[in-house]
């Protein structure tokens, strides 16, 4: 049975065998920039080709069961055929998504950035319910998760948020998940019980590897701040100045990072998330200059609204660039969203 198509499984296969003959040279662990690179791309390889081989040896295994039905009617092999079918089905738009993650920097993992809007204790709930739906579809996802730097709010919630995300491709899904999110429900907050309307926002830049990023930073562009961190932590974590805060003054572009035990550690990390900012800025300047060579001006900017949920007067989360919807709030707000962000990849609205 011939499976290949838009999969390629042989052209795939050819390129394991190349990469696996690569890790054998002897000096193959010398560049340790190169070496990890291979070892990323023989991993994502492997898993496509491990899930393209489980669709194959399903569809074969039906196609035998099917032989069988033509010289006897069984009810459980009409069953265990449907049941069959549907798990191809769904392995199948998987994959259909898998091809759409194609941009060249939808395999890596990604910094996402979580602002609550005006509104105050309101704004900050609301986005302290945004972190947690990212973070349990992270978590369905099997995407490691690390807070860089968290402000809580003076009441309740988060006023802002950096999370680190790690695993393959988690860019490629997140990034469509960029702008601003907006809530519409009766304030738990409002003694008087009155509907109120808040505004959240959300930044995805790739996490590129640190090792890949060629880029320089002069110290003379730096602002270093030091001050004592205020989220929660280990021992010390609040009797000591290891919180730091980094402006890159020709850009204006601030980091802060709190939640390591160490000044230094906290001053690497934000020095990191730093330079994947930097180098983001600089590839978003040549594609607006190739989209001004091909008159292309189609953009998505961070202040737009993408996606409303709504708690009252009635249930329906709707996203504006695809008019994709569902009544289930409560299912997304607990990290459902692959509906909206493969509506999206599918529509090509990023």
């Amino acid at each position: 049975m011939n499976y290949g198509g838009l999969f390629d499984p042989d052209c795939k296969n050819k390129r394991i065998k190349e990469l696996e003959q690569t890790m054998t040279e002897a000096n193959f662990w010398n560049d340790k920039r190169k070496s990890e690179k291979i070892i990323n791309e023989l991993n994502i390889l492997k898993n496509k080709i491990e899930g393209i081989t489980a669709i194959k040896n399903k569809v074969e295994n039906n196609l035998e069961m099917l032989e069988t039905l033509k010289l006897e009617d069984d009810l459980e092999i009409h069953t265990l055929i449907e049941e069959e079918h549907e798990e191809i089905k769904k392995s199948l738009e998987q994959c259909e998504i898998e091809l759409l993650l194609s941009g060249p920097y939808d395999h890596l993992g990604a910094i996402l950035e979580l602002h609550a809007g005006a509104g105050g204790t309101e704004a900050c709930d609301w986005n302290n319910m945004l972190y947690r739906m990212y973070t349990r579809w992270c978590e369905k996802k099997n995407y490691k998760i690390e807070i860089i730097d968290i402000q809580e709010g003076e009441e309740a919630g988060i006023k802002s948020i950096t999370i680190l995300v790690k695993g393959a491709y988690a860019y490629g899904y997140l990034k469509c998940e960029k702008g601003v999110h907006r809530l519409v429900r009766i304030s738990p907050f409002d003694s008087g019980a009155r509907r109120h309307t808040s505004f959240a926002s959300l930044n995805v830049t790739p996490l590129f590897e640190n090792n890949n990023i060629d880029i320089e930073i002069k110290e003379s562009d730096l602002r270093i701040d030091v001050y004592r961190s205020s989220g929660c932590g280990g021992q010390g974590v609040n009797t000591t100045d290891s919180a730091v805060r980094i402006t890159h003054i020709p850009t204006k572009i601030v980091v802060t990072c709190q939640n390591e035990r160490s000044q230094i550690q906290n001053k690497e990390k934000a020095m990191a998330v730093l330079k994947n900012k930097l180098y983001q800025l600089e590839l978003e300047k040549k594609e607006r200059e190739l989209k001004n060579i091909s008159g292309d001006t189609m953009d998505i900017n961070f202040g737009s609204q993408i996606r409303s949920y709504v708690l009252h007067p009635y249930s329906l989360v709707k996203d504006h660039r695809t008019s994709t919807e569902t009544a289930q709030v409560a299912k997304v707000l607990d990290g459902d969203i692959d509906l909206f962000i493969n509506d999206n990849l599918k529509k090509g609205s990023i």
